[in-house]
């Protein structure tokens, strides 16, 4: 087989399933994931800036404002930090009687993270927690005495076009990330952090996955389908950008949520054995990017901006209007960013023989309202690759702003004392 045939066919079942075989927890992949230009320039309240070309897209951990390090500071770990290579994410639901059971359950998972994070420090473990808008109302009941506190820009996610959601994979009253360089790290962490609520909580689901090298000079990894993935994400380091478009402001909304963030997790199947029937050229119209370089088909390299304007000797758009490289770039002619992380799992066969792969997409953004949401319908609505990939999951999140010193608590904003 040439080269080129055999980078047309990307990822072939059989190159899925030794994958399977490999990584301490089971469940592996190849690269940060699907939707790397939903992050790609400034919204249109902010001027351009210039292009960022000769910038890595994945920064080093150490010396940015993402290392890890104390799980105490202004910001929690794990959402501007860079992607480490694996992934354990858990939803869970209450099941504390009163309020002070639940900020029982929140200062003994911030005790256990601050000691966590310190003693796996080596394996570049971060831990970050959220609120689901569950914990807020159930069923119009206000559990805890917390409903007018609840963002009033902070909701379920809608159902989206095309959305194949099971209720028993989404949602739930708080969400754990864990995320470190060392599988077991991440698994053995969550565990006792579960264990830590002292039984006042229920797993509702979980979500494992991994991502391929992150750091300065580590070329840009490839996705499922055998595409480079997180060209144009938000840098590390970036802080005037992670305040626009990822960290809530004063003024945004309830004060207790200034420094935190919103996060959006959407599980997304990859039907790999559809994808591999696609020559490559048209697998690069749904991309909008070359398979080999990453180029926007408008020219260029990986780095170049994308000329959407520019047109083939016939006038046809060189990069189609429908493909996902150009849905995700702005929507009603605004652009839109946020902060992307991606991460790949592989859960063996489904039972036509097809690998169950794709990805486990997370979203971080200021106003989900405003930024992931919008976003999120336009691709549902045309995007070209919305034949490859089935939503399966969809939840919201509340980040919460970093504890900031030893003796407060996950969310003290919002539970007081």
């Amino acid at each position: 087989m040439s080269d080129q045939s055999h980078e047309s066919r990307g990822i072939s079942r059989r190159s899925m399933l030794t994958f399977m075989g490999v990584g301490a927890v089971g469940i592996v992949g190849a690269a940060p994931a699907l939707a790397a230009e939903h992050d790609h320039p400034p919204r249109g309240e902010r001027p351009d800036r210039p292009d960022r070309g000769d910038r890595p897209a994945r920064p080093d951990r150490a010396g940015n404002p993402g290392a890890m390090g104390s799980f105490y500071g202004d910001h929690q770990q794990g959402v501007i930090t860079s992607a480490q290579a694996h992934l354990a994410f858990t939803a869970l639901d209450v099941t504390a009687a009163s309020r002070d059971e639940l900020v029982g359950v929140l200062r003994g998972w911030t005790d256990a993270a601050a000691g966590l994070m310190e003693s796996r420090r080596s394996d570049g473990l971060s831990l970050t927690f959220g609120f689901g808008p569950s914990l807020f109302t159930l069923d119009g009941v206000d559990r805890f005495g917390i409903a007018a506190q609840q963002p009033g820009r902070f909701t379920d996610l809608p159902v989206f076009p095309g959305d194949e959601v099971e209720a028993a994979i989404s949602a739930g009253d708080f969400c754990i990330q864990a995320c470190a360089d060392d599988p077991q790290a991440v698994q053995q962490s969550m565990r006792e952090l579960v264990r830590a609520a002292g039984g006042k909580t229920v797993t509702r689901w979980t979500q494992a996955g991994t991502v391929g090298a992150s750091g300065r000079g580590a070329p840009t990894p490839r996705n499922l389908f055998g595409f480079k993935d997180g060209t144009a994400n938000i840098p590390p380091n970036d802080t005037l950008e992670h305040n626009d478009y990822v960290w809530v402001q004063p003024g945004d909304g309830p004060d207790w949520m200034a420094g935190g963030t919103y996060l959006a997790a959407r599980k997304i199947a990859m039907h790999l054995d559809m994808w591999d029937d696609e020559p490559v050229g048209a697998q690069e119209q749904v991309f909008g990017r070359t398979k080999g370089e990453g180029a926007p088909l408008s020219g260029g390299t990986e780095r170049t901006r994308p000329d959407f304007r520019a047109s083939d000797a016939s006038g046809a758009r060189l990069i189609n209007p429908h493909s996902h490289l150009a849905l995700a770039h702005s929507v009603n002619r605004q652009r839109i960013r946020i902060l992307r992380r991606g991460y790949n799992y592989i859960e063996g066969t489904r039972p036509d023989g097809s690998p169950d792969a794709g990805l486990f997409f997370i979203a971080f953004n200021r106003d989900p309202q405003t930024q992931f949401i919008p976003m999120q319908r336009q691709l549902s609505e045309s995007d070209l690759m919305n034949r490859f990939v089935s939503y399966r999951s969809s939840s919201a999140f509340a980040i919460p702003p970093g504890v900031r010193s030893a003796g407060g608590f996950i969310g003290e904003g919002v539970l007081g004392g």
